[in-house]
């Protein structure tokens, strides 16, 4: 009965099987096909793995180092100029316009909202000409409504309301026109930080490509040991090895830095969103605004091992390559090409 079950599990085990599909082929031919198949899908997999890891880490590159920051210098400077107007008209409603540095707040405001166009203008392709114009003018009407015509306030008042239109004044005011700038550079950075269907095939790609390769792999090691009475091949050991880790490690650092991505994209829509609130309190909505500044800053700038992985991968891949080529190619040389 021990005989029978030992006589039926050489018979349909997988070896059993897999020798069969090889067949009567020549064990040359086997080995140098074996070679081709896995310099193929080594070359794949390495090249649709580095240019799909690559497209993720540019992607939060540009996230962190362009995108993110412009979506919040907007936001910081509409918020800014917000606040400026409510100091200025809380100022005169009070009747503390003509007290001795009482315009300290709204001016510093104003500054701010100036400095931020200046910061945005290099993290930015979208025009700010208009914006800047813009914001100078509406600064030149609150400094003539409050500093100026003291005797006179018809001519204040005048003054405070053309600084009003020119913040407020649908579509070409400054207000909506840093809006419109907001939601075109939230749209920048959700295009920077999605990955697209082209980056989604090449993982597709280099996956397929990967079990293709540790397929290949096993096989040739069952070829060496079966047809050649051969040990394990370090070479090939060694890639298998290899050809699993990158299956698995670039893959799981790129959806641990898509997740971080979309936690930084929640809160600039957040930001975007709590900036356009057009509510009385700007000051706590500038507060709002820092502190999630504050935590997408954090979150893009936990990228370091990305680099590390990146660098990990492309040495990987590299190795991917040259590891079967060795091992195959140094047996074949000693084995069957140096007796021609």
């Amino acid at each position: 009965m021990t005989t029978v079950r030992t006589d039926f599990s050489r018979r349909y085990s997988p070896a059993a099987f897999w020798r069969g599909r090889l067949g009567r082929r020549r064990t040359r031919r086997l080995l140098e096909t074996h070679l081709l198949v896995l310099l193929v899908c080594a070359a794949v997999a390495s090249t649709a793995l580095f240019f799909s890891y690559r497209q993720t880490q540019r992607g939060a590159a540009a996230l962190a180092a362009r995108e993110a920051p412009a979506v919040q210098g907007l936001a910081a400077t509409r918020l800014a100029a917000l606040r400026a107007d409510q100091e200025a008209h809380d100022l005169v409603r009070t009747h503390l316009v003509d007290v001795a540095g009482s315009g300290e707040t709204y001016r510093s405001q104003l500054s701010a909202a100036d400095q931020g166009l200046s910061r945005i203008a290099d993290r930015t392709d979208q025009d700010l000409g208009t914006v800047n114009g813009l914001l100078a003018t509406y600064g030149n009407s609150l400094n003539l409504g409050t500093s100026m015509y003291r005797d006179q306030p018809l001519m204040r008042e005048q003054k405070l309301d053309e600084a009003d239109r020119l913040l407020n004044r649908a579509k070409v005011g400054l207000a909506p026109r840093l809006d419109e700038l907001q939601q075109a550079q939230l749209r920048h950075a959700e295009a920077a930080a999605t990955e697209g269907w082209w980056q989604r095939a090449g993982w597709w790609l280099a996956e397929l490509a990967l079990a293709a390769l540790a397929l290949t792999l096993l096989s040739a090691l069952f070829v060496l040991r079966d047809r050649c009475g051969r040990d394990w091949n370090p070479y090939l050991l060694a890639a298998f090895v290899l050809t699993v880790l990158l299956a698995v490690f670039p893959l799981m650092t790129t959806s641990a830095t898509e997740h971080r991505l979309d936690g930084a994209l929640g809160d600039l829509r957040r930001i975007t969103e709590v900036s356009r609130r057009t509510g009385p309190g700007p000051a706590a909505a500038q507060q709002s605004v820092a502190q999630r500044s504050e935590e997408v800053r954090q979150e893009l700038s936990d990228g370091g091992w990305t680099d590390r992985m990146y660098r990990g991968t492309v040495v990987g891949g590299l190795l991917v390559v040259v590891l079967p080529a060795l091992g195959l190619g140094l047996r074949l040389d000693s084995d069957y090409w140096r007796r021609r």
